[in-house]
């Protein structure tokens, strides 16, 4: 249950943002997304009830493993691209995908969860918002962007489940912004190769030729060698065998 001081929503000027996460998980329901149950509101606060979660976040697994094997990053990312590719069919960019964002079930499959940022685009929006290092150069250029920021963020957590850290990481936010700006990845040698291929595609500067936000769109990403051994139909079902961690 999530509850919200109608007061302190008023008071920190977050009326419309909180309206426009509600109005957004009123709308969407999926398996691999935290899905809003009920929601009421009265003279002092608003509520949300969601469905139970009781896996913890992904945040905490691969902290404790330090990185993930190339299938666990697979079994994870699969979901995440179903989850991406719905809610983009439904015109939503994400904008926070990252390890504390994403949480295990029961059954240890993913959920998507905290809808705060994501928001219903006709075209472009210009907010800077997101977590730095996963932030789209697009973002950081105020150029305007879409979904093609969760593409790009998808990149940075492949790489970050494969390598255990993120690929634009530094002390200071600027220091990040910088080098997420310069596209320069440094690739462990030890990196899957078929996974760096699909990364470098995701973390593509120019956001009109990254995969994902092309002509085909997540067809693109789900026909990648990297998933050539998935039945997404199979995907979409929860029918993979869970990867432990």
């Amino acid at each position: 249950m999530k509850i919200l001081a109608m007061c302190d929503v008023i008071r920190l000027k977050q009326v419309e943002h909180v309206k426009n996460e509600k109005n957004i998980l009123a709308e969407i329901h999926h398996p691999f997304i935290v899905n809003l149950k009920w929601y009421t509101k009265d003279n002092t606060s608003l509520y949300m009830l969601f469905e139970y979660v009781c896996g913890g976040e992904l945040f905490t697994y691969l902290r404790n493993a330090g990185k993930f094997n190339n299938s666990t990053a697979n079994f994870y990312a699969c979901e995440i691209v179903m989850a991406l590719e719905y809610l983009h069919s439904l015109s939503i960019v994400y904008r926070d995908l990252k390890p504390e964002n994403l949480l295990l079930d029961r059954d240890g499959h993913l959920k998507i969860t905290d809808f705060g940022f994501a928001k219903k685009l006709k075209d472009r929006t210009w907010t800077l918002c997101g977590t730095p290092e996963y932030l789209a150069p697009e973002i950081l250029q105020s150029k305007g962007h879409n979904k093609a920021v969760d593409w790009w963020a998808l990149g940075v957590l492949i790489y970050e489940m494969l390598v255990g850290y993120p690929p634009f990481y530094d002390d200071n936010p600027l220091g990040i912004y910088e080098k997420i700006l310069s596209g320069k990845v440094e690739w462990p040698r030890q990196m899957d190769a078929v996974a760096k291929d699909l990364v470098k595609k995701l973390l593509v500067l120019d956001r009109t030729k990254r995969i994902g936000n092309m002509k085909n769109g997540s067809d693109d990403v789900k026909r990648h060698r990297w998933f050539k051994h998935l039945d997404w139909t199979d995907v979409y079902n929860r029918k993979l065998k869970v990867r432990s961690i």
